[in-house]
């Protein structure tokens, strides 16, 4: 499938959804036709051409769908009634009809809200986005989390019967819900991009289609909600993050740690794209943990080089994020942080308060940032211990490979690969 398809597909698929889950209801049901009629385009557009009314084509592929589901099922009378009660025949779109035009209304924010039910868990609430919202197959999903196809099909199935056994309509949650239901969007957004960025195992530092696609659906949902700043903060700090990919491998893909990065190899266009959003955000005095993250991400940025990056503005920022959003990964960052400004003993001596942890305790990234303290503070022996512990601990070969050849240099042995 040529790019263009695969992008205009991924821009429709939230559209088409939203037509027929309004419509019809039966938001599990709706959702797999869909899916088909995606398929189905990925097929034979690159062979046949776009045609000229694709959101049409799509709608009308995945009514038939969809009607053939209702068929299938064993009230089918009624369900044929149901149909043809909530959608006219003019409704069921036949090709160059009015679906070229505009949507009457934008259903991705209704999408995202209802893939991110409190009902589904957090890892079902990421494969549903991105299969409903994103347009991505179940297949696509299951390599980018690395996981047998066998094995995400259920993982959504069972996320689409949860919607539906909480009674949900497909509607936008009431206002009173709206802002917890809009946390919920934003980490799921935020985990994608993470695990895009630096992915939790495999051979690969980062998936890149995971991380575009995480920007693209954020933009989208900046686009819907224009004034919310934590929206703005999430996208601002995507665009800052993802501008230092290219740097962060060698030509063989191995990981590229910050201070040792070509700063010529970022991408300046997001990070002037990310500052020019999150500077007027934070102008106004809002404060919220996606901003922060931000503006810590945009003071990395405007350093010309490791040497001259602003700590003492860095270590405020994670303070200030600390008691607006506490979570280990943050005092972990303050940790770094505080060292480059009072000295690698003091970044230890706030290590040790993590080391109860029971949310950090299976993370390489406590012994990984400890080992690098140690290593700043001379104590090369226990360096090595926690290099290695780190390496064992990690399911990504990339960090695994880079953790390795430090505990190695330590040592002054050779790794091999």
């Amino acid at each position: 499938m040529t790019g263009s398809v695969e992008q205009l597909l991924r821009e429709l698929a939230p559209q088409v959804l939203g037509f027929l889950a309004r419509r019809h209801g039966q938001f599990d049901l709706c959702e797999d036709a869909v899916q088909e009629a995606l398929l189905a385009a990925a097929t034979q557009w690159p062979a046949d051409g776009v045609p000229g009314n694709p959101r049409g084509w799509l709608i009308t592929v995945a009514t038939r769908r969809l009607t053939d589901q209702f068929r299938s099922e064993s009230s089918r009378r009624k369900r044929e009634d149901s149909v043809a009660a909530m959608a006219g025949p003019d409704e069921l779109v036949a090709p160059g009809a009015d679906q070229d035009q505009p949507p009457d209304q934008d259903d991705t924010l209704t999408l995202l809200f209802l893939c991110c039910h409190p009902a589904v868990t957090p890892a079902s609430q990421v494969a549903l986005t991105l299969r409903a919202v994103g347009g991505l197959s179940t297949a696509e999903i299951a390599r980018a989390f690395m996981v047998p196809e066998a094995t995400m099909a259920p993982r959504i199935s069972r996320a689409k019967k949860s919607i539906k056994a909480a009674g949900s309509r497909f509607v936008l949650p009431p206002e009173e819900e709206r802002a917890d239901r809009l946390r919920v969007v934003l980490q799921v957004l935020y985990l994608i991009f993470n695990e895009g960025y630096t992915a939790s195992s495999g051979p690969d530092l980062q998936r890149v289609e995971l991380t575009a696609e995480a920007i693209r659906l954020t933009r989208m949902l900046h686009e819907l909600l224009p004034d919310e700043g934590e929206v703005v903060g999430l996208l601002a700090l995507m665009l800052l993050t993802d501008a230092r990919r290219t740097a962060r491998t060698t030509a063989d893909g191995g990981l590229v740690p910050i201070d040792e990065q070509d700063r010529s190899l970022w991408n300046r266009d997001q990070i002037e794209q990310g500052a020019a959003l999150i500077l007027p955000v934070l102008a106004r005095g809002e404060v919220g943990p996606y901003q922060l993250q931000a503006a810590i991400a945009a003071v990395h940025a405007e350093a010309p080089s490791a040497e001259q990056t602003d700590w003492p503005q860095i270590l405020a920022l994670y303070r200030l994020l600390e008691r607006i959003s506490p979570n280990p990964m943050v005092t972990l960052n303050r940790a770094i942080a505080l060292a480059q400004v009072e000295g690698p003993q003091a970044g230890l001596e706030l290590l040790a308060t993590l080391d109860d942890n029971k949310y950090l305790a299976d993370n390489h990234r406590l012994d990984a940032v400890r080992a690098h303290l140690l290593e700043r503070a001379g104590d090369l022996s226990a360096a090595h211990e926690h290099f290695l512990a780190a390496a064992r601990r990690t399911t990504s070969l990339p960090e695994q490979r880079y953790l390795t050849a430090k505990a190695a240099a330590i040592s002054g042995e050779t790794v091999d690969g």
